[in-house]
């Protein structure tokens, strides 16, 4: 508010479709605000640093998620705000093309609310991430109202996570917590404890070099 690399030729894609680029600004429409953006690239930076050494997954955030049943481009196609996807190739791509990635959809989806998308993604977004993306753990967040909720498929439908009494709501497929912390959304250990960001990391290391009476900035 993502097996192969290789997209279609250009030659048999509508000239209306203008494809993302491999960053964060792709083909969606520009995140409403900074705090949004900062929220997705949260999202994102965290869980890659929390899987640095895995090489089995995707994540990316407003990107297209192309899924057209006649494998077409010009139709079927949506961005959601953050999403992951599990048993693949980690490496940068311009889109995610459902039929180019052995039909997988994400794993985990997370939307960002607004004013102007929380109709949609309560709505209509669930029931096409619930029918047939089929995305295990769908979340949403405002990060102004802190509006949080979390849903995971049971018996072809979605059923609301129960949260813990610190109001994190546990993800089956990151096998971590989402929660609420200092006003966005951060990811949390099976024991509660925060998924550090790299700068955080480099902190607390140097945190603890001090108490040893070395300064870090000078190794």
């Amino acid at each position: 508010m993502m097996i192969t690399q290789e997209i279609a030729s250009e030659k048999s894609i509508s000239s209306d479709v203008i494809f993302p680029p491999s960053d964060l600004y792709s083909d969606e429409p520009p995140v409403e605000t900074e705090l949004h953006l900062e929220q997705i690239m949260l999202l994102i930076k965290c869980l890659k640093w929390l899987w640095k050494d895995r090489t089995d997954f995707y994540a990316a955030g407003n990107l297209s998620i192309y899924y057209s049943p006649h494998q077409k481009k010009t139709e079927n196609f949506r961005g959601p705000d953050f999403f992951v996807v599990l048993g693949t190739d980690r490496k940068t791509r311009k889109s995610w093309v459902v039929w180019e990635e052995n039909g997988k959809y994400p794993h985990v989806i997370v939307e960002i609310l607004s004013p102007t998308t929380a109709k949609t993604d309560r709505e209509s977004k669930k029931e096409l991430y619930q029918e047939t993306f089929r995305t295990p753990d769908y979340f949403w967040f405002d990060p102004y109202t802190l509006e949080f909720a979390g849903f995971h498929i049971t018996d072809g439908k979605y059923q609301p996570i129960k949260a813990t009494e610190k109001g994190h709501l546990w993800s089956e497929q990151l096998g971590l917590y989402l929660g609420i912390h200092e006003g966005l959304l951060r990811y949390f250990t099976l024991e509660g404890n925060l998924v550090p960001t790299p700068e955080e990391t480099a902190e607390r290391l140097a945190a603890k070099l001090r108490k040893l009476n070395i300064n870090p900035d000078t190794i």
